[in-house]
């Protein structure tokens, strides 16, 4: 029996969402980078994210441009403008220090106060009860960065109150959107490996409140639900994974309460 509960791969991961008719429609077009991709990539898109085959936290994740005839690259609380693009792909080869990227189409996501926004849904297998969504917030970008991880000193909100905030009446018609991802993603995921056991999806909505699965993480961090005011999702979070035997370390420096 396939016993992996863990995948680090985000490409192997995007294939296993590919794979889902279902699930596909929400996923961006996702390709390993080269020099030929990211320009085809960012011609179409005129945005992108680039990020590392393997990684978490947000660490080394860059969003990039095509704007008036600039490549501007967005990396850590930088933005550097770049006149060609051979310069711009220089400097961002020797920025990856030998790792393999992907490329992902940039979703232009809502915002809240001018800064990027998404979302962590945390879906988790009960020992009695199956897979049951136990947790959502939201996460807001640092003022200067482009990616929304706490760990990058993102802001943490109530999931509800932020939908409400920044989509008004569709907000319980988005929760119920990403409730029903969570399971067929879960359900998917644990089609490939059955031992699999919690899934943390990063999910987006864009300016025409479409859902887009960004990400998802087969070893989530449950640290922004420390920043909510109320405890419940954490407590129910660490409760089920004690279930299957995981514990976790909640030191939560970086992330900002919202």
């Amino acid at each position: 029996m396939n016993t992996i509960t863990a995948v680090s791969s985000k490409w192997i991961k995007t294939k296993v969402l590919a794979g889902s008719s279902v699930l596909a429609a929400h996923v961006p077009e996702t390709i390993r980078l080269t020099h030929s991709a990211l320009n085809q990539s960012l011609n179409r898109y005129g945005m992108v994210y680039v990020k590392p085959e393997t990684g978490s936290c947000g660490i080394g994740v860059m969003r990039i441009e095509l704007s008036k005839k600039k490549w501007i690259v967005h990396s850590g609380v930088d933005r550097i403008p770049f006149s060609t693009y051979q310069a711009m792909f220089r400097w961002l080869r020797e920025n990856m220090h030998g790792e393999k990227y992907l490329v992902q189409r940039g979703i232009r996501v809502l915002r809240h106060g001018g800064r990027p926004t998404d979302y962590r849904v945390m879906i988790q297998k009960d020992t009695r009860a199956g897979w049951k969504v136990t947790g959502m917030v939201a996460r807001v970008a640092h003022p200067r960065k482009a990616v929304t991880n706490g760990s990058q000193g993102g802001s943490i909100f109530a999931a509800e109150s932020m939908l409400q905030r920044t989509t008004g009446t569709k907000a319980a018609r988005l929760l119920k959107t990403f409730n029903r991802l969570a399971y067929a993603t879960a359900r998917r995921f644990a089609e490939a490996y059955p031992g699999m056991q919690e899934l943390g999806l990063d999910i987006a909505v864009d300016d025409k409140h479409r859902t887009w699965i960004l990400e998802v993480n087969t070893r989530p961090d449950p640290c922004p639900f420390t920043k909510l005011e109320d405890p419940s999702m954490l407590r129910n979070i660490v409760k089920v994974a004690r279930g299957y035997g995981r514990t976790y370390r909640l030191r939560c420096d970086k992330a900002k309460r919202g």
